[in-house]
Protein backbone atom coordinates (compact mmCIF):
# COMPACT_ATOMS: atom_id res chain seq x y z
CA UNK A 1 0.00 0.00 0.00
CA UNK A 2 1.51 3.32 -1.07
CA UNK A 3 1.23 6.45 1.08
CA UNK A 4 0.85 9.00 -1.72
CA UNK A 5 -2.87 9.59 -1.40
CA UNK A 6 -2.44 10.20 2.35
CA UNK A 7 0.48 12.54 1.72
CA UNK A 8 -1.44 14.48 -0.95
CA UNK A 9 -4.44 14.79 1.38
CA UNK A 10 -2.27 16.09 4.21
CA UNK A 11 -0.58 18.62 1.89
CA UNK A 12 -4.00 19.81 0.73
CA UNK A 13 -5.23 20.22 4.31
CA UNK A 14 -2.06 21.94 5.51
CA UNK A 15 -1.67 24.36 2.60
CA UNK A 16 -5.42 24.85 2.11
CA UNK A 17 -4.81 24.27 -1.61
CA UNK A 18 -5.87 21.10 -3.40
CA UNK A 19 -2.94 18.90 -4.35
CA UNK A 20 -2.84 15.65 -6.30
CA UNK A 21 0.40 13.67 -6.51
CA UNK A 22 0.19 13.22 -10.27
CA UNK A 23 3.92 12.74 -10.79
CA UNK A 24 6.25 10.98 -8.34
CA UNK A 25 9.97 10.97 -9.11
CA UNK A 26 12.60 9.24 -6.99
CA UNK A 27 15.64 11.34 -6.02
CA UNK A 28 19.00 9.70 -5.26
CA UNK A 29 21.49 10.74 -2.63
CA UNK A 30 20.07 9.81 0.77
CA UNK A 31 21.36 6.82 2.77
CA UNK A 32 18.68 6.76 5.50
CA UNK A 33 15.43 7.81 3.83
CA UNK A 34 13.93 7.48 0.39
CA UNK A 35 13.49 10.87 -1.29
CA UNK A 36 10.99 11.97 -3.92
CA UNK A 37 9.82 14.99 -5.84
CA UNK A 38 6.03 15.02 -6.13
CA UNK A 39 4.15 17.40 -8.40
CA UNK A 40 0.81 18.30 -9.89
CA UNK A 41 0.09 20.94 -12.49
CA UNK A 42 0.84 23.85 -10.14
CA UNK A 43 2.81 22.67 -7.11
CA UNK A 44 5.99 20.76 -6.32
CA UNK A 45 7.23 19.30 -3.01
CA UNK A 46 10.20 17.34 -1.69
CA UNK A 47 9.27 14.24 0.35
CA UNK A 48 11.35 12.09 2.68
CA UNK A 49 9.83 8.67 3.18
CA UNK A 50 10.60 5.91 5.66
CA UNK A 51 8.92 3.28 7.81
CA UNK A 52 6.28 4.28 10.37
CA UNK A 53 8.75 4.21 13.27
CA UNK A 54 10.55 7.20 11.72
CA UNK A 55 7.61 9.52 12.42
CA UNK A 56 9.20 11.06 15.51
CA UNK A 57 12.51 11.56 13.68
CA UNK A 58 10.71 13.52 10.95
CA UNK A 59 8.72 15.56 13.44
CA UNK A 60 11.92 16.60 15.22
CA UNK A 61 13.72 17.34 11.94
CA UNK A 62 10.89 19.70 11.02
CA UNK A 63 11.28 21.42 14.39
CA UNK A 64 15.03 21.77 13.78
CA UNK A 65 14.48 23.36 10.38
CA UNK A 66 12.04 25.80 11.97
CA UNK A 67 14.58 26.62 14.70
CA UNK A 68 17.16 27.58 12.07
CA UNK A 69 14.57 29.49 10.03
CA UNK A 70 13.57 31.49 13.11
CA UNK A 71 17.18 32.60 13.61
CA UNK A 72 16.86 34.76 10.45
CA UNK A 73 20.32 33.73 9.33
CA UNK A 74 20.45 31.03 6.64
CA UNK A 75 17.74 29.61 4.44
CA UNK A 76 16.40 26.11 5.00
CA UNK A 77 13.68 24.25 3.10
CA UNK A 78 10.41 25.08 4.82
CA UNK A 79 8.69 22.09 6.42
CA UNK A 80 5.15 21.70 5.09
CA UNK A 81 3.74 18.68 6.95
CA UNK A 82 4.74 15.31 8.35
CA UNK A 83 3.10 12.11 9.41
CA UNK A 84 2.57 11.75 13.14
CA UNK A 85 0.62 8.65 14.17
CA UNK A 86 -1.70 8.69 11.15
CA UNK A 87 -0.25 5.90 9.03
CA UNK A 88 0.74 2.41 10.21
CA UNK A 89 3.22 1.63 7.41
CA UNK A 90 4.98 4.84 6.42
CA UNK A 91 6.26 8.08 7.86
CA UNK A 92 7.08 11.13 5.81
CA UNK A 93 8.32 14.69 5.91
CA UNK A 94 7.12 17.06 3.19
CA UNK A 95 9.33 20.06 2.52
CA UNK A 96 9.37 23.05 0.23
CA UNK A 97 11.00 22.01 -3.03
CA UNK A 98 14.11 24.10 -3.64
CA UNK A 99 16.19 23.85 -6.80
CA UNK A 100 19.77 23.41 -5.61
CA UNK A 101 23.00 23.64 -7.52
CA UNK A 102 26.69 24.28 -7.10
CA UNK A 103 28.79 26.46 -9.39
CA UNK A 104 31.76 28.79 -9.31
CA UNK A 105 29.34 31.68 -8.80
CA UNK A 106 27.93 30.30 -5.58
CA UNK A 107 28.42 32.53 -2.56
CA UNK A 108 30.50 30.53 -0.07
CA UNK A 109 31.28 33.78 1.78
CA UNK A 110 27.55 34.25 2.39
CA UNK A 111 27.47 30.74 3.85
CA UNK A 112 30.26 31.67 6.27
CA UNK A 113 28.65 34.97 7.27
CA UNK A 114 25.24 33.35 7.58
CA UNK A 115 26.57 30.60 9.82
CA UNK A 116 28.30 33.20 12.01
CA UNK A 117 24.94 34.96 12.36
CA UNK A 118 23.21 31.68 13.17
CA UNK A 119 25.81 30.97 15.84
CA UNK A 120 24.91 34.28 17.46
CA UNK A 121 21.49 32.85 18.26
CA UNK A 122 22.00 31.82 21.87
CA UNK A 123 20.34 29.79 24.60
CA UNK A 124 21.01 30.07 28.32
CA UNK A 125 21.75 26.32 28.44
CA UNK A 126 23.42 23.66 26.30
CA UNK A 127 21.11 21.14 24.63
CA UNK A 128 17.67 21.51 23.14
CA UNK A 129 14.02 21.05 24.00
CA UNK A 130 13.91 17.78 22.03
CA UNK A 131 16.14 14.79 21.51
CA UNK A 132 16.83 14.08 17.85
CA UNK A 133 19.10 11.88 15.74
CA UNK A 134 22.55 12.02 14.22
CA UNK A 135 22.20 9.71 11.26
CA UNK A 136 20.11 6.89 12.71
CA UNK A 137 21.63 7.26 16.18
CA UNK A 138 19.64 8.92 18.97
CA UNK A 139 21.15 12.27 19.96
CA UNK A 140 20.41 13.19 23.57
CA UNK A 141 19.89 16.91 24.13
CA UNK A 142 18.97 17.11 27.82
CA UNK A 143 19.76 20.65 28.94
CA UNK A 144 22.89 21.36 30.96
CA UNK A 145 24.49 24.55 32.26
CA UNK A 146 28.00 23.07 31.84
CA UNK A 147 29.32 22.47 28.34
CA UNK A 148 32.07 20.01 29.27
CA UNK A 149 29.60 17.97 31.31
CA UNK A 150 27.10 18.02 28.46
CA UNK A 151 29.75 16.79 26.03
CA UNK A 152 31.08 14.17 28.43
CA UNK A 153 27.63 12.73 29.16
CA UNK A 154 25.51 13.20 26.04
CA UNK A 155 28.08 13.11 23.26
CA UNK A 156 31.39 11.33 23.98
CA UNK A 157 30.12 9.14 26.84
CA UNK A 158 26.94 8.17 25.00
CA UNK A 159 28.81 7.10 21.86
CA UNK A 160 31.33 5.12 23.91
CA UNK A 161 28.46 3.34 25.66
CA UNK A 162 26.94 2.41 22.30
CA UNK A 163 30.37 1.23 21.10
CA UNK A 164 30.70 -1.02 24.16
CA UNK A 165 27.25 -2.46 23.50
CA UNK A 166 28.32 -3.07 19.89
CA UNK A 167 31.35 -5.06 21.05
CA UNK A 168 34.03 -2.38 20.76
CA UNK A 169 35.91 -2.77 24.04
CA UNK A 170 39.59 -2.89 24.99
CA UNK A 171 41.83 -0.02 23.92
CA UNK A 172 38.96 2.11 22.59
CA UNK A 173 37.17 2.11 25.93
CA UNK A 174 40.36 2.58 27.96
CA UNK A 175 41.32 5.64 25.94
CA UNK A 176 37.75 6.92 26.17
CA UNK A 177 37.71 6.65 29.94
CA UNK A 178 41.02 8.52 30.19
CA UNK A 179 39.80 11.25 27.88
CA UNK A 180 36.52 11.74 29.72
CA UNK A 181 38.38 11.97 33.04
CA UNK A 182 40.57 14.80 31.70
CA UNK A 183 38.03 16.52 29.48
CA UNK A 184 37.77 19.70 31.53
CA UNK A 185 41.43 20.47 30.71
CA UNK A 186 40.45 21.19 27.10
CA UNK A 187 38.13 23.97 28.30
CA UNK A 188 40.37 25.49 30.97
CA UNK A 189 40.75 28.80 29.11
CA UNK A 190 37.47 29.07 27.21
CA UNK A 191 33.80 29.45 28.13
CA UNK A 192 31.77 28.51 25.05
CA UNK A 193 28.40 30.14 24.53
CA UNK A 194 25.37 27.96 23.82
CA UNK A 195 25.00 28.76 20.10
CA UNK A 196 22.38 27.42 17.73
CA UNK A 197 24.06 24.59 15.81
CA UNK A 198 23.20 22.77 12.63
CA UNK A 199 24.73 19.73 14.30
CA UNK A 200 25.60 17.70 11.18
CA UNK A 201 27.35 20.25 8.99
CA UNK A 202 29.33 18.27 6.44
CA UNK A 203 29.64 19.04 2.72
CA UNK A 204 26.58 16.95 1.89
CA UNK A 205 24.22 19.07 4.00
CA UNK A 206 24.49 22.43 2.32
CA UNK A 207 23.98 23.69 -1.19
CA UNK A 208 23.04 26.85 -3.05
CA UNK A 209 19.78 28.00 -4.55
CA UNK A 210 19.22 29.22 -8.11
CA UNK A 211 20.63 32.66 -7.27
CA UNK A 212 23.74 31.19 -5.62
CA UNK A 213 22.55 31.83 -2.07
CA UNK A 214 23.34 29.18 0.58
CA UNK A 215 20.82 26.68 1.91
CA UNK A 216 21.19 24.27 4.85
CA UNK A 217 19.27 21.02 5.24
CA UNK A 218 19.24 17.72 7.19
CA UNK A 219 20.04 19.32 10.57
CA UNK A 220 20.64 17.66 13.95
CA UNK A 221 19.93 20.87 15.86
CA UNK A 222 20.95 21.72 19.42
CA UNK A 223 22.64 24.57 21.30
CA UNK A 224 26.34 24.14 21.99
CA UNK A 225 29.86 25.31 21.24
CA UNK A 226 29.87 26.79 17.73
CA UNK A 227 33.24 25.17 17.12
CA UNK A 228 31.49 21.81 16.75
CA UNK A 229 29.87 22.98 13.51
CA UNK A 230 33.11 24.44 12.17
CA UNK A 231 35.02 21.30 13.11
CA UNK A 232 32.68 19.09 11.12
CA UNK A 233 33.10 21.26 8.03
CA UNK A 234 36.70 19.96 8.02
CA UNK A 235 35.95 16.28 8.65
CA UNK A 236 34.73 14.86 5.34
CA UNK A 237 36.16 17.39 2.87
CA UNK A 238 36.62 21.06 3.68
CA UNK A 239 34.25 23.83 2.68
CA UNK A 240 35.48 26.51 0.22
CA UNK A 241 38.18 28.87 1.53
CA UNK A 242 35.82 31.86 1.20
CA UNK A 243 33.52 30.24 3.76
CA UNK A 244 36.23 30.15 6.45
CA UNK A 245 37.50 33.65 5.65
CA UNK A 246 34.02 35.15 5.97
CA UNK A 247 33.24 33.26 9.17
CA UNK A 248 36.53 34.28 10.80
CA UNK A 249 35.98 37.90 9.85
CA UNK A 250 32.50 37.95 11.39
CA UNK A 251 33.05 35.67 14.39
CA UNK A 252 36.71 34.69 14.97
CA UNK A 253 37.39 31.30 16.52
CA UNK A 254 38.97 31.08 19.96
CA UNK A 255 42.55 29.92 20.47
CA UNK A 256 42.78 26.19 21.03
CA UNK A 257 40.23 25.38 18.33
CA UNK A 258 42.69 23.19 16.42
CA UNK A 259 42.86 20.85 19.42
CA UNK A 260 39.19 20.97 20.36
CA UNK A 261 38.09 20.22 16.81
CA UNK A 262 39.62 16.75 17.21
CA UNK A 263 37.37 16.17 20.22
CA UNK A 264 34.29 17.41 18.39
CA UNK A 265 34.97 15.32 15.30
CA UNK A 266 35.66 12.29 17.49
CA UNK A 267 31.93 12.29 18.25
CA UNK A 268 31.11 11.84 14.57
CA UNK A 269 33.81 9.20 14.02
CA UNK A 270 32.48 7.20 16.98
CA UNK A 271 28.99 7.57 15.55
CA UNK A 272 30.24 6.23 12.21
CA UNK A 273 31.87 3.35 14.09
CA UNK A 274 28.53 2.53 15.68
CA UNK A 275 26.60 2.92 12.45
CA UNK A 276 28.95 1.42 9.87
CA UNK A 277 31.43 -0.79 11.68
CA UNK A 278 35.03 -1.32 12.68
CA UNK A 279 36.74 0.53 9.85
CA UNK A 280 36.42 3.68 12.02
CA UNK A 281 37.83 2.12 15.20
CA UNK A 282 41.49 2.84 14.49
CA UNK A 283 40.72 6.43 13.53
CA UNK A 284 38.82 6.97 16.78
CA UNK A 285 41.68 5.51 18.83
CA UNK A 286 44.22 7.70 17.03
CA UNK A 287 42.14 10.81 17.70
CA UNK A 288 41.83 10.01 21.40
CA UNK A 289 45.55 9.29 21.68
CA UNK A 290 46.35 12.64 20.07
CA UNK A 291 44.03 14.49 22.43
CA UNK A 292 45.54 12.83 25.48
CA UNK A 293 49.04 13.82 24.31
CA UNK A 294 47.85 17.42 23.88
CA UNK A 295 46.26 17.46 27.35
CA UNK A 296 49.32 16.05 29.10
Amino acid sequence: MTPWSDIAAQISTTTKTAFNANNIASISGGCINEAFCITDANQKFFVKLNSANSALMFRVEAAGLSEIHNSNSLRVPAPICWCWGKNDRHAWLVLEYVIMKNSCRDDAAALGSGLAAMHRTYSDQFGWVRNNTIGNTPQINTFSSCWSQFWRTHRLGYQLKLARENGYTGKLQKLGEQLMAELDTLFANVSPAASLLHGDLWIGNYSFGPEGKPILFDPAVYYGDRETDIAMTELFGKFPAAFYAAYQQDYPLDSGYNTRKILYNLYHILNHLNLFGGVYRYQAEQMMTKLLVEIR
